[in-house]
């Protein structure tokens, strides 16, 4: 790694990481792991055992939905955060740097299976609302392997996005920013296309319907949730990068701003387990009301 008086122009993800030239990065970085694992970590853990609560065992005939599905990989994939940062304090303490590589590549997966599960959310439920006779059509078996061939993609494209980020170290931020675009523009569009049939409903879709008019606020809402934590995750990681690139700032200061830059992504990494949470609670209320 550099070790240049001015700011690095452009780090790699695996330079975010390194704290070992400052006291001050390490103690950032330190902070974040231990947010991740001793923070979030028991939030994935609550929502994979909530996936295989018995009673879902005993509707095996009702299959879970998609969003659910997709949040359950979301967690899955969370857990390989412990093992990147094994990588990383193994490499850090004997500073061997193969295994702060491998560190970088489990946590790219992470990064970017985050953001790719957001995607896939906000398009499932902008078909329940702007399509929904092709949302229905994918509640069968068919839908179920399209899903599961999208969320297959999903894994492999996190790997390639992850080797190439290692391959092309030096320009790993702009592979980062180049993903958050991507994934900015399809999300904000599934949004405002959501609001615009909620201010337009369709033929026969007034007041009458309130429960139809429930689920699109909710699918409303959930959109816009994930849009907003996307952006500011976006908006944070370019506002630290740019300060931080500026030469009225020393080397350790610059590794402080683009070190702080990645505390924005844990309200994305929040917003999926939290949506999940929140419609098993309406879910286990309807069915105690019922009871």
């Amino acid at each position: 790694m550099s070790s240049n008086s001015s700011p690095p122009s452009n780090p790699a993800l695996s330079e975010l990481f390194d704290g070992s030239n400052s006291t001050a990065c390490l103690s950032i970085i330190m902070g974040f792991h231990v947010i991740k694992i001793f923070g979030l970590l028991p939030l994935y853990i609550l929502v994979l055992y909530l996936c295989h609560q018995p009673w879902r065992h005993r509707r095996s005939f009702q299959p879970m939905s998609h969003a659910d599905v997709f949040t359950y990989h979301l967690a899955v994939m969370e857990l390989l955060w412990p093992l990147g940062t094994i990588f990383y304090y193994c490499g850090l303490l004997s500073n061997i740097p193969e295994m702060k590589r491998w560190s970088n590549f489990v946590f790219s997966i992470v990064f970017y299976g985050e953001g790719l599960f957001h995607l896939l959310t906000c398009v499932e439920r902008f078909l329940a609302v702007v399509c929904p006779m092709t949302y229905l059509g994918l509640k069968n078996m068919r839908g179920v392997r399209i899903r599961n061939i999208s969320i297959g993609c999903v894994w492999l494209v996190c790997v390639l996005l992850s080797s190439l980020t290692n391959l092309f170290s030096s320009e790993a931020l702009v592979i980062l920013y180049s993903f958050l675009t991507f994934l900015s523009i399809p999300i904000s569009f599934c949004s405002l296309s959501v609001l615009c049939v909620l201010i337009r409903p369709g033929p026969g879709e007034g007041d009458r319907d309130k429960r139809v008019v429930q689920s699109k606020q909710r699918a409303f809402f959930t959109i816009t949730a994930i849009m907003l934590m996307l952006w500011l995750w976006f908006v944070g990681i370019v506002f630290s990068t740019i300060l931080a690139n500026s030469h009225l700032l020393s080397n350790s200061d610059s590794c402080v701003l683009y070190i702080s830059g990645l505390w924005f992504n844990l309200p994305s990494s929040l917003i999926l387990p939290l949506l999940y949470l929140q419609r098993t609670t309406k879910l286990s209320r309807c069915r105690f009301n019922r009871e």
